[in-house]
């Protein structure tokens, strides 16, 4: 039995004092909530001072991008054992806004991928395909591409601890969101895919996440899907509300 995964990703919002409230009105919202894994991905100035409020909660902590080389003269960039000494367990790893504004690619995604599993942070890995790519029918063959360049020479074993989060581009951000049948299909096919490349035991144990304009209003209808596992927020985990309403989803 898979158990459901639902982080909130605050990208470039909120500084230290903005994210100690938002975070601590969370940790009270959600003190009760056993059956689900809880994540937030605050920005990295605020990582320190989130994790002092999470601790005894069941909410864990992720970095919204890491570097893969442990040290050295890279400005601007992060290293795993850095965000690690911050207080986090989780990292996103290739979300669709570093592929698009900054570059990213499937290569860059699995190096940063292997760090990640080396230093023992549980990754989450974004794929997902643009609008132009879904109405020229290319979705299955974009996430098929991903899903092989971001974890190409991964074990049995490294895979275990991998979370998949499908992100259609197009619906990051724009309102608009997959019908839970699109997503379930596109999620059933990733699942496909990993027994492909690694066993079927492997597929059916791996998470798979949902993200893309998903708020209180649609998120029961895609968890009952079969093969969502959770949910990688945007927007509305900016809100203590809508998202505690999120994690406590109806199913």
């Amino acid at each position: 039995m898979r158990r459901p995964l639902i982080a909130g990703n605050w990208k470039m919002n909120n500084n230290c004092a903005e994210s100690v409230e938002l975070v601590s009105q969370l940790k009270a919202m959600l003190a009760d909530s056993k059956e689900i894994d809880i994540v937030v991905a605050p920005p990295f100035t605020a990582l320190g001072s989130v994790a002092t409020v999470l601790k005894g909660s069941p909410i864990g902590m992720a970095a919204q991008n890491v570097y893969w080389e442990e040290s050295g003269a890279f400005t601007g960039e992060i290293s795993t054992a850095m965000l690690k000494d911050a207080g986090c367990r989780y990292v996103i790893i290739g979300h669709s806004e570093r592929r698009q504004y900054f570059s990213e690619t499937d290569e860059t995604v699995n190096k940063r991928l292997k760090a990640a599993l080396k230093a023992s942070l549980i990754p989450i890995v974004c794929i997902g395909e643009t609008l132009a790519e879904r109405e020229a029918e290319k979705t299955l063959a974009v996430i098929e591409q991903q899903l092989k360049g971001g974890l190409k020479g991964l074990s049995l074993e490294e895979m275990e601890t991998v979370i998949i989060a499908y992100e259609p581009v197009w619906a990051i951000g724009t309102g608009k969101t997959a019908t839970p049948d699109q997503a379930q299909e596109v999620h059933r096919f990733i699942r496909d895919i990993i027994a492909r490349i690694f066993s079927k035991e492997i597929a059916d144990d791996t998470r798979i996440l949902y993200g893309g304009s998903v708020k209180p209003d649609n998120v029961d209808q895609l968890m009952v899907q079969l093969d969502i596992d959770g949910a990688l927020v945007g927007g509305a985990s900016l809100k203590a509300d809508a998202f505690a309403r999120i994690v406590n989803y109806k199913s």
